[in-house]
């Protein structure tokens, strides 16, 4: 019996492969087993991204922009045929003493000039025109300022150019400062200046002081000083001589390089200071206070000092002192007393004996 049991395990045991021969793995049908699922295994831990630093920068990809230019003269032409047009415009202008309307875009006004800026957003709407297709903002009335000076700064802001004469030149450039257009201003001074002359000088000067041109009025300083002595006649009949202001009349006399006697220059001091007397109701002495301390009366021959004090009793245009101190340099043979400025001959001066007294003084 125990053979037999052990027959039958041998019988059903396998057998070893014999060499040079593969084992058999195959399963019979009945002995086929269900494996377990595979464990998944875990995914390898993701690498963390260098830093950004690391990294080379890449171009950008596109076109680079360009600006191209188109025809600046037709721009600008078609804006001028804006320019006091009636059609679409919105702002409506009545103008100096002949109440002219001028009509205008907000929209340019505003972009262009601070002061229009300010002037259209706090006005209300007024009333329509019958002439223009769209409501109008307005009217503004400008009773000071001409209707052609108006049109100048109106053209500039449509334009950025001006059409100008001298006729208009120096009211333009005023309206330019009120208005705070700078580039205005330079087209004016520069206008002024190619195309200044006798009549025009003296007003031109006041201008330039009380705007601050100094560049306009450093160029009316040398015009007048190359004027002759005819030609300063000439300019001191004209109405801007007449109406110079004290420091602007002052600021010419100090000059030495007027060709222009110092006799000539007192009368011309004399007949400003009345015609400004009776503008301003002051008296002539007060007016003329600070243009006669620049007369060089130490110039003056003893003679002329003579005629002087005598036409001085009349109006008393200059001090009792000035006329006095004079005299002492004549007295003395030197100008002892008085600034060496007064004693000094300007490049018209006509020679006189006493001058050669009053050189070293100078020196």
């Amino acid at each position: 019996m125990g053979r037999a049991v052990r027959r039958s395990l041998l019988a059903s045991s396998p057998r070893p492969a014999r060499a040079g021969r593969p084992p058999d793995r195959s399963l019979p049908p009945s002995a086929i087993l269900q494996l377990p699922p595979a464990i998944p295994r875990p995914a390898p831990a993701a690498r963390p991204p260098p830093p950004a630093a690391a990294l080379p920068e890449q171009p950008m990809a596109g076109p680079s922009p360009a600006r191209l230019q188109g025809d600046v003269a037709a721009f600008s032409a078609a804006l001028r045929t804006l320019v006091n047009n009636p059609q679409f415009s919105d702002v409506l202008f009545v103008v100096g003493q002949e109440q002219q309307k001028v009509f205008a875009h907000r929209c340019v006004l505003a972009c262009r000039c601070q002061a229009f800026r300010g002037m259209l957003s706090q006005a209300p709407v007024g009333s329509q025109d019958s002439s223009s297709s769209t409501p109008t903002q307005g009217p503004y009335v400008l009773g000071n300022v001409q209707p052609e000076v108006f049109l100048a700064v109106i053209e500039f802001l449509y334009t950025n150019s001006v059409t100008l004469n001298s006729h208009i030149a120096l009211e333009v450039l005023t309206s330019s400062v009120e208005y705070g257009l700078q580039d205005l201003c330079k087209l004016c001074v520069k206008f002024i200046k190619d195309t200044l002359s006798v009549e025009q000088v003296c007003e031109a000067l006041q201008a330039a002081v009380t705007y601050g041109q100094v560049d306009l009025q450093q160029h009316c300083l040398d015009f007048i000083e190359g004027c002759t002595a005819v030609r300063w006649q000439a300019v001191v009949r004209t109405q801007g001589f007449r109406e110079l202001s004290d420091v602007v009349l002052a600021q010419v006399l100090r000059s030495d390089r007027l060709a222009v006697d110092e006799l000539e220059l007192v009368q011309a001091v004399r007949e400003w200071a009345h015609v400004s007397s009776a503008v301003l109701e002051r008296p002539v002495p007060e007016v003329a206070a600070l243009p006669v301390r620049e007369l060089r009366l130490p110039l003056l021959a003893p003679s002329e000092l003579v005629t002087l004090e005598s036409c001085n009793q009349q109006d008393l245009l200059i001090p009792v002192e000035n006329i006095a101190a004079a005299w002492r340099a004549h007295a003395l043979r030197r100008g002892s007393g008085v600034p060496s400025r007064l004693c000094r001959p300007r490049r018209g001066t006509r020679p006189r004996d006493h001058h050669r007294h009053l050189e070293p003084h100078a020196k």
